[in-house]
């Protein structure tokens, strides 16, 4: 009983890092990264997505279906440890031509996602319900400067 109260107290402690304290924590290979504006915009698509079940979620499920062609935003977190776990995402995305980008933390994508569990990347697919801000999200991810 008083290690649950021991960390209930540990959990309100820790507030939420803003945007630009989780920058802190970023992969030297997080580019391009998310703009704090584009951040909630995806996050929001995210959620929209989750509720239609139109999310592939995690790096083996991720790479199966863009393997096997699928199209959609790619979303990567880029505080991941160790980056030999998912460092081969982009490579693919590129050679296939779909969009991808990078937001500050996993867990804050885990949440968006509908989880619990923090997750390092999440592919949103297109879907008529939520195809505005699909496409706003699509078109700024588009816009993002690729890596050298």
């Amino acid at each position: 009983m008083a290690r649950e109260k021991q960390g209930e107290a540990e959990a309100e402690a820790a507030p939420e890092l803003s945007y630009r304290e989780q920058l802190d924590h970023l992969n030297p290979i997080a580019q391009p990264l998310a703009s704090r504006k584009l951040t909630r915009k995806l996050y929001k698509c995210i959620r929209k997505a989750a509720k239609h079940k139109q999310i592939r979620r995690g790096v083996k499920e991720v790479q199966k279906f863009i393997n096997k062609g699928e199209k959609g935003i790619t979303v990567l977190a880029g505080d991941t440890l160790p980056i030999d776990v998912y460092c081969h995402i982009p490579i693919m995305c590129e050679d296939r031509s779909l969009p991808y980008a990078y937001v500050p933390s996993k867990s804050d994508l885990g949440a968006a996602a509908g989880s619990k569990r923090p997750t390092c990347v999440i592919m949103i697919k297109p879907h008529e319900e939520y195809q505005e801000a699909y496409d706003e999200c699509l078109e700024e991810v588009e816009a993002l400067p690729l890596p050298l």
